[in-house]
Parts: structure tokens; C-alpha cells; sequence
């Protein structure tokens, strides 16, 4: 007979302690220097690699300082400064209209409450928790992006699907002292290892508490649907 797979609670505790003993050093892939570089960068990566963003942005803080520079800047000059970046165009009118709220509101600076970034365009609270906690070391949730998101399923952590409802039932499962470097697990492992195609299971440390490796070789481990 099998090994059972241990409960929620008792799963999540081993997969930090895994994942911990795996990437030690994990900490977030983007370059900023400063909080408005950090909201800018992570705007920027919605739908795209942080090495492009990184790429891109090495430039793109060197012409743009300060939020009035977002704020006056040509829309069609700063798309075409953030060109190679998914969906440039529409952000490029996000970064300028964050310059514009960030001069006429905060001061030029960047605001460190979740309610106060998410007033601004292109911010949601993926978006601004990584601000929060990165930026002003404020830790009110956990980041659920792609990687998050795909493997916490396969984990069976959530039977969830969107990130906004996934991200408290992982709230409720990881310790709150956790909550930051947990997402930097993640994505650490979901690049390694835990990748949205081809997972390499038999690499994996997670593995025999994994109920997704379990499956048939002919089941989407991210969905558990049949592969077409």
C-alpha cells in the first residue's frame, strides 16, 4: 500500500521546511533601488519574465527618476522605452497615470497601505503586496502569482483557482512569519523544478507528499484534467 498524504496543515508545514532546506537563499528576481524602481518594476512584470524587466528597466531608471517624470512623460516615448515588455502600450498609460496620482496625492512618493496602491492603475494586490513587503516592509498577505498559484494546487494546499481566493486559504495554512519568503519558495521551485509544462517529479523534494505526482502520466498535474 501507499504512503498517505499527510492533511493540509501538516503538508504545508513540511513543504516550507523542504522548500527552505532547497533555496535558502531565494529572495526576489527583480532590480530596484528604490520604492518607486520597485513599484514600477513590478508593474512591469504582470505577464512577463522579471529578466526582462530587468533587461528593460536598466534604461528606463536612468531617464525616469522621480514619479512627475512618469507624470510628464510622452505616453507613446515611454512605450516605446518599455518596448519588449508584454502589452508595453497599455503600460506605459499605467506608468504614467501611477506618476500623475503618485505627484498629486502622496507627494511624489510611493504610498504604504494596500488601499492606497491599489487606487492606483495597474495595481492589484499581487502587485501591491510585493510593494508593501519589499518596499516598506509591511507583510499583510502572500503573493499569488502564476508559479503560487500553479503549484499550491498541485500541492492540493487549495482546490482554489483564482489567485485573490487562493491567497487566504494560504494566509490561513502558513505561518505569518512565512508569509513573505513562502512566495519566493514557490517561485524558486516552480523554475527549477515545478515547471507549468513539464514538471521533473523525479527531481522533486516534494514529491511522496505531492498528490499530483500520484497521477496517471496522462493527467495535467496543474489541473488534474486529462491532458488533450
Amino acid at each position: 500500500m501507499g504512503t498517505s498524504l499527510p492533511t493540509r496543515e501538516k503538508q504545508a508545514e513540511e513543504v516550507l521546511d523542504r522548500l527552505y532546506d532547497e533555496y535558502p537563499d531565494t529572495t526576489i528576481s527583480l532590480r530596484f533601488s528604490d520604492r518607486l524602481e520597485l513599484l514600477v518594476a513590478v508593474v512591469l512584470s504582470a505577464q512577463c519574465t522579471d529578466e526582462r524587466v530587468n533587461e528593460v528597466t536598466k534604461e528606463l531608471f536612468d531617464k525616469y527618476g522621480t514619479a512627475a517624470d512618469y507624470a510628464a512623460a510622452d505616453e507613446s516615448e515611454l512605450a516605446d522605452d518599455i518596448y519588449g515588455i508584454t502589452f508595453h502600450n497599455n503600460k506605459a498609460g499605467y506608468l504614467k497615470s501611477i506618476g500623475q496620482t503618485l505627484v498629486k496625492e502622496h507627494d511624489g512618493d510611493v504610498p504604504d497601505t494596500m488601499s492606497a496602491l491599489t487606487d492606483l492603475k495597474g495595481v492589484g494586490r499581487k502587485t501591491a503586496n510585493v510593494v508593501l513587503q519589499h518596499g516598506h516592509d509591511v507583510v499583510e498577505g502572500v503573493v499569488v502569482d502564476t508559479h503560487v498559484q500553479r503549484i499550491s494546487r498541485r500541492l492540493g494546499l487549495t482546490d482554489e483557482e483564482r489567485p485573490e481566493a487562493i491567497e487566504p486559504e494560504l494566509m490561513e495554512l502558513f505561518p505569518e512569519d512565512d508569509w513573505q519568503q513562502s512566495t519566493h519558495l514557490f517561485i524558486s521551485h516552480g523554475r527549477a523544478v515545478c515547471t507549468a509544462r513539464n514538471p521533473d517529479c523525479d527531481a522533486c523534494v516534494l514529491e511522496d507528499i505531492c498528490p499530483s505526482s500520484k497521477r496517471d502520466s496522462n493527467v495535467d498535474r496543474a489541473s488534474g484534467e486529462p491532458w488533450n
